[in-house]
């Protein structure tokens, strides 16, 4: 399998829990948070990082073997991005905030565009 196999199949993982987030997210019939939808999106954003992370450790390997430190960099750092989107929509969820819960999940969906991007990018093409 190669890193491209590999980050494609952490990818397809995600879109399960990229739905179910974009659902909360713009569900106007409901703008009040209920329990469960906190627990979705503390789910879903933690469901999605860990395999945004597990997908990079494989990428990271690579830029070490490739001797791009700056790579290795660029994906530690997209991967913090993300982490802090996922914490700061949790949080907002958790103070029952509709609308900074929506900014941060539509900012946590473009940053999880993004470091699929960013990692097909470096490591889409071979092994």
């Amino acid at each position: 399998m190669t890193i491209a196999d590999t980050i494609e199949a952490h990818r397809a993982r995600c879109l399960p829990h990229l739905l179910a987030l974009r659902m909360i997210a713009h569900d106007e019939a409901d703008p009040v948070l209920t329990r469960r939808a906190v627990i979705e999106v503390a789910q879903a954003t933690h469901a999605i990082l860990a395999e945004a992370e597990t997908a990079a450790r494989d990428v990271l390997d690579a830029a070490v073997s490739a001797g791009s430190p700056g790579a290795a960099i660029l994906v530690r750092v997209r991967l913090k991005r993300l982490a802090a989107a996922a914490e700061d929509a949790i949080a907002a969820a958790g103070a029952a905030d509709c609308g900074r819960m929506r900014r941060h999940l539509d900012r946590f969906d473009v940053l999880t565009a993004a470091i699929w991007t960013v990692q097909q990018a470096l490591y889409g093409t071979g092994e």
